[in-house]
């Protein structure tokens, strides 16, 4: 007997789809968690290293993923990715958790990556439609705090497991492909996006038979001044904030391993530190504030912690003080900074009829500049030293944080539609 479908706007809705950013950054950092034992395992080099995270659920698999299914998504439904997705995830992540050789180990990331980023534009999108207008925030921050738990669990079992050594890895990817099983098994219940139903709804009654987003819509995501300024304020806010954090979801183990000296399951745990920070400033911080409270503000504290927490890890000595000092501050930070404001704003700014096309693209944008970063970093570590390349993302971090101040919106109570109707026009 088939189960009901998922509530509309329901809190429960919500955290189905949201367990699609728990899997995302799970496998991101299961990946950094075991990179040294796949390094020893089938000596690879740099840039393979590089590969890895450049193709990966960090990088161009992502960015593809993500850009494809934008599109898909404005077109079909909210709801359609959620019936095939997460098979093609659990494929990728099996291989992984399988390989046995480098090409093997490279398709899985590879198909995982895309996998991921197709889960974004629907999660982001179908989380802030669903939601009620003074709680928008809050339930975009219910997928922050999803997105920041899995690294936590990936991160403690990484250190549990560290005795069994690769072997731990591989049982870690396979937890992921459990948990992909059953997340899958709730989002086919999960109801369309009213929003979205209701748009098909007008356009029926109006002859309209093209699809939503056509080429009519790529182009006035360029053309409409709105759309430009929405475009600048997301890529110049998480892009740039993404070069960094999405690095650091796949390098700082690493990082920590050969330049800070700890141990694998040292760096590990120290990750697990900063993450389990950034769930409690998710749901502390951004899901009981963001609503209330002025959002560049907000914006601007996370933005500062951050940078301030680069500058301690760059120019101090990586010793224990300053590793606790850079996870304090970037794990505060992360949980109320530019990833959650980016799913928020990415909602709040774009028509309803590109509205998961727009953030498709815009996906796509910051998952290339990580992955064409993820490239570069290994070697940018060997030649240049980590206070050079530390001084590079804080160069970044400062970008994104005058963007931020200079263009953040507040919208706190209001309605997308009228939100829409203020940027497009009555006629929107």
């Amino acid at each position: 007997m088939a189960k009901e479908p998922l509530k509309q706007g329901s809190l429960k809705a919500t955290l189905t789809v949201a367990m699609s950013n728990y899997l995302e950054a799970g496998s991101i950092v299961a990946g950094a968690a075991g990179l040294t034992l796949w390094v020893e395992y089938l000596g690879l080099t740099d840039g393979s290293v590089g590969l890895l995270g450049a193709i990966s659920a960090n990088g161009f698999g992502a960015a593809i993923g993500a850009l494809i299914s934008g599109i898909l998504v404005d077109r079909y439904g909210r709801k359609f990715i959620y019936k095939y997705n997460l098979l093609i995830y659990m494929l990728g992540i099996l291989l992984i958790a399988l390989s046995f050789n480098f090409p093997m180990l490279l398709i899985g990331y590879l198909i995982t990556g895309v996998s991921v980023g197709a889960s974004i534009p629907p999660s982001w999108t179908y989380i802030a439609e669903e939601a009620p207008d003074n709680e928008r925030a809050a339930r975009v921050g219910w997928g922050q705090l999803a997105w920041s738990l899995g690294p936590v669990v990936i991160f403690i079992l990484a250190v549990l497991l560290a005795p069994l050594g690769l072997l731990g890895s591989r049982i870690i990817f396979a937890k992921l492909f459990v948990i992909a099983l059953i997340t899958w098994l709730f989002q086919r219940q999960i109801s369309e996006s009213a929003i979205w139903e209701e748009q098909q709804k007008e356009r029926q009654k109006s002859g309209k038979k093209k699809p939503v987003f056509d080429k009519v819509a790529f182009k006035e995501l360029f053309t409409n001044k709105a759309n430009r300024q929405a475009m600048i304020l997301l890529v110049g806010t998480y892009t740039f904030w993404n070069l960094v954090a999405g690095t650091m979801g796949y390098f700082m183990p690493f990082i920590y391993e050969t330049i800070g000296g700890l141990t694998g399951a040292q760096a590990n745990l120290l990750q697990a530190g900063l993450w389990i920070l950034t769930v409690a400033t998710s749901y502390f911080v951004f899901i009981k504030s963001a609503d209330k409270v002025n959002q560049r503000n907000l914006f601007a504290l996370s933005a500062i912690l951050g940078i301030a927490g680069w500058a301690v890890l760059t120019y101090g000595t990586m010793g224990v003080v300053e590793l606790i000092l850079f996870v304090t501050l970037w794990g505060c930070a992360a949980g109320f900074g530019a990833q959650a404001f980016y799913g928020l704003w990415a909602a709040e700014l774009f028509h309803t009829k590109y509205r998961a096309g727009a953030q498709g693209l815009l996906f796509f944008i910051a998952r290339v500049g990580v992955g064409l970063i993820s490239l570069v970093v290994p070697l940018m570590l060997t030649i240049y030293g980590f206070r050079l390349t530390g001084t590079f993302m804080i160069a970044l971090l400062v970008v994104h944080l005058v963007v931020g101040i200079l263009l953040a919106p507040n919208n706190n109570g209001k309605s997308l539609e009228q939100i829409q109707k203020e940027r497009y026009g009555k006629s929107a």
